[in-house]
């Protein structure tokens, strides 16, 4: 494990050579300005410098690691702020019906109940003008085809009409008696009536007046919003009632105090009713925005910038792949350093062990607790620690066996030998002269999981398992193409994530190449 560079030529097979001066100096062969001894590491390192494709390897992970950890902080977004676009959009605003079925008017809910209007529909239909239910009699007063009264003993219960009495002004309604006055009145076509007292007008088109002021109008058009507090004026409702009769596929309406909104206008047969969309102008994710100046590789479908939730994707996916690793080395040099040394029961113990973690199924357990953990709604923070203690426990076996494989051909050696004579504590053994020997496998094996480690973390975040919102990872990030829309038209969602992850495990598995060739004295660049 050394290399020798002659620093002074040596002539005549002897140690003498000539100084500027004539005089002749002596060398000895461990004389410093003649022998040059490189130390293990040093030369490691030579060797490991001279293959060009683990040093590319290794400017790759600089990359990468710049990329995800100091680009994070120079970004001037955060992994989760969302942004957010001014869109128009046609929401479900109302519903129209021509109504052409009788509408109920209560007057005695107690004898106008449900039953008794689907018997005052049914005798109107066969043209009865009376009928009997549940021990009452109930008479039927036809003032026109549109409009009954039904009465019991001479008092109205309830009127049956295809029209209805709307009220000009929000938050009002009318009496029983107002109602039924009215749609008499209009039935008759009376141009006025009373009710409690005061006197309506009514003009031609149904509308009712009280000392000149609207009050209310009839009409056999019944207009719902969907929201509770949106009130419709008559103004509104007449030429929208135009729009639909006119068999119009929009129209616009100009309201005093807010301006003109457009509407959409569209018939379901199934239902016989106009369905009324408003188109307004609604703030919403800016998602799936394709990449601008502001946002170099576009957004995401929350409306996150994709290139900051690389950024901290990648910081995620590097520090997870290293805490794993790291909870694998630890479990797996202290067990198999054990397990190599003492051999024995201890040994067979150990491996046992071992053997039961190689035969646990790794996926359906991180399935079971994947779902536990999401019936419980564990933070996400604590949810990707689980996640990393998880998967280290899991791995740890491999590391195990190559530990004790190379402490049980190292134990018999003769440094070893001699620790025994110096009367070393066995821990020191292990841990200072044992271990330290098996450090370059380990190397290799800790750079090459790496790689292993981010590719399993990314194909559980993919199927969900992994890494959740808010936090970014480059699995739960290439997770958007689940969408086969999102597959082929947004490439700037996935494709990045997806060449960052394969250049990254790439590097690795070079780097650990080129750390085994390093290490290995046989091997010849």
């Amino acid at each position: 494990m050394s290399e020798q560079q002659n620093d002074v030529p040596v002539t005549g097979g002897n140690n003498n050579s000539i100084d500027n001066n004539g005089n002749k100096e002596q060398y000895s062969l461990n004389d410093d300005r003649r022998v040059k001894i490189l130390s293990p590491g040093t030369l490691v390192a030579k060797r490991f410098f001279r293959n060009r494709l683990a040093v590319t390897g290794m400017v790759i992970l600089l990359i990468m690691f710049l990329f995800s950890f100091l680009g994070g902080i120079i970004s001037p977004y955060k992994q989760d702020q969302k942004f957010y676009r001014e869109d128009i959009q046609a929401k479900d605003y109302a519903g129209v019906i021509h109504n052409e079925e009788f509408v109920y008017t209560v007057a005695d809910p107690d004898l106008f109940k449900g039953p008794v209007q689907a018997q005052t529909l049914l005798n109107i239909t066969r043209g009865n003008t009376s009928f009997s239910y549940n021990g009452w009699d109930y008479d039927l007063e036809k003032v026109d085809d549109d409009f009954y009264v039904v009465s019991v003993g001479g008092q109205v219960v309830g009127i049956a009409s295809k029209e209805l009495v709307n009220s000009s002004k929000a938050g009002e309604s009318f009496s029983f008696a107002f109602t039924q006055a009215a749609l008499l009145a209009h039935a008759k076509g009376e141009t006025s009536f009373q009710s409690e007292g005061t006197e309506f007008t009514m003009d031609e088109d149904g509308v009712i007046y009280n000392a000149g002021d609207e009050v209310g109008y009839v009409s056999d058009y019944i207009i719902r919003p969907l929201m509770n507090d949106v009130f419709f004026s008559r103004d509104f409702k007449i030429q929208l009632i135009e729009a639909v009769e006119a068999r119009e596929t929009s129209f616009s309406y100009t309201y005093p105090d807010k301006g003109t909104f457009d509407y959409i206008l569209s018939y379901d047969a199934a239902k016989k009713m106009w369905n009324v969309k408003q188109e307004k102008a609604t703030r919403v994710f800016d998602t799936y925005s394709f990449p601008s100046k502001e946002h170099w590789l576009g957004t995401d479908r929350n409306g996150m910038d994709m290139l900051t939730r690389l950024m901290y994707g990648g910081r995620i996916s590097l520090m997870i792949g290293f805490i794993v690793v790291l909870i694998e080395s630890l479990l797996g040099i202290i067990l198999g350093g054990i397990s190599g040394y003492f051999g024995g029961w201890i040994d067979n113990l150990i491996m046992r062990i071992v053997d039961v973690f190689y035969c646990i199924p790794s996926l359906p357990i991180i399935i079971i607790l994947g779902a536990a953990m999401d019936a419980a709604n564990v933070d996400s923070l604590v949810r990707m620690v689980y996640l990393m203690l998880i998967l280290g426990f899991l791995g740890w076996p491999a590391v195990a066996r190559l530990v004790r494989g190379q402490i049980l051909s190292l134990r018999e050696q003769e440094f070893m030998t001699a620790t025994e004579a110096c009367d070393i504590s066995v821990s020191k053994r292990i841990f200072r002269h044992l271990i330290p020997n098996v450090i370059p496998q380990l190397i290799v094996k800790m750079t090459m999981g790496l790689g292993d480690t981010i590719i399993t973390e990314a194909t559980l975040s993919f199927l969900g398992l992994g890494v959740r919102f808010p936090f970014a990872s480059w699995g739960n990030i290439i997770n958007d193409v689940n969408d086969t829309f999102v597959l082929t038209n947004y490439w700037f969602i996935w494709i990045p994530a997806g060449v960052l992850l394969l250049i990254t495990v790439l590097a690795f598995n070079i780097v650990g190449d080129g750390l085994r060739d390093a290490f290995d004295p046989k091997m010849k660049r």
